[in-house]
């Protein structure tokens, strides 16, 4: 591992801790144009990277009361279902369209971060558990496909699903972006050779920035960050769609 995959890596768990999720888009776009992996190989790792960095994460809100069990279970259980098959079916595209699809998953994920919304308001009853089952397996499915933490996808649907106020929302979404991811990771490994060493000292050095960057949370503008973040996202989506189409 060369020292600035290593250092990408811990900016991959700082943000993490930053702002909960976009794990998955360093680390897949780190692991494939920095590190050189094939797409499909760096696309498993960044499930592993991000799914241990999201439980160590999750650990931290859950000594703080900030999960709701039994929801976060019910959506991390259908969740993993979803996210296991779309990982055993990435088998059946090659890897650079897996690239794009991710891309196309970033920019959705960059608009949400750059535009300006108003706080979400949970409702006042929470909708049956058959909904949110469906709701974990499609979630979980898109984002075990291509290798994204999908948090940008879990939060939301948890506050207006769930009825989860948003400090409880962050922490059952990691709850869940951590088993879905590791639950998509089986099912990718299945049919793509990674290499456990490099995976493991990834995962060590993202798990260290994800510590630096919860506590950097409390000091930096989160909706600043947010869209600055955003921007990049979007920027990078498009240069991904870019060299995989050949115009770069």
């Amino acid at each position: 591992m060369t020292p600035l995959v290593a250092i990408l890596a811990v900016l991959t768990g700082v943000v993490m801790g930053l702002l909960g999720g976009g794990g998955s888009i360093m680390a897949v776009t780190t692991l494939t144009y920095v590190a050189g992996q094939d797409p499909k190989v760096a696309i498993a790792t960044s499930l592993l990277v991000v799914g241990v960095t999201a439980l160590f994460a999750t650990i931290q809100y859950a000594r703080n009361g900030n999960i709701e069990w039994r929801t976060g279970f019910i959506f991390s259980v259908a969740a993993m279902a979803g996210g296991y098959l779309g990982g055993k079916s990435a088998v059946w595209f090659d890897g650079s369209t897996l690239l794009v699809l991710f891309a196309v998953m970033m920019a959705i994920a960059g608009v949400a971060m750059v535009r300006p919304r108003k706080a979400l308001k949970p409702r006042e009853v929470a909708l049956p558990t058959w909904v949110i089952v469906i709701e974990g397996i499609v979630v979980g499915y898109a984002t075990g496909l291509v290798g994204a933490g999908g948090g940008f996808l879990v939060i939301p649907a948890l506050v207006l699903l769930g009825g989860m106020q948003m400090h409880k929302a962050v922490g059952t979404g990691l709850l869940v972006i951590s088993m879905k991811s590791i639950a998509a990771f089986g099912g990718h490994i299945q049919h793509v050779d990674v290499d456990w060493q490099f995976a493991a000292v990834a995962t060590f050095l993202a798990m260290v920035g994800s510590f630096f960057g919860t506590r950097l949370s409390s000091k930096v503008p989160a909706s600043k960050l947010k869209r600055g973040f955003g921007w990049f996202v979007l920027c990078m989506a498009g240069l991904i769609v870019a060299k995989e189409m050949g115009v770069i």
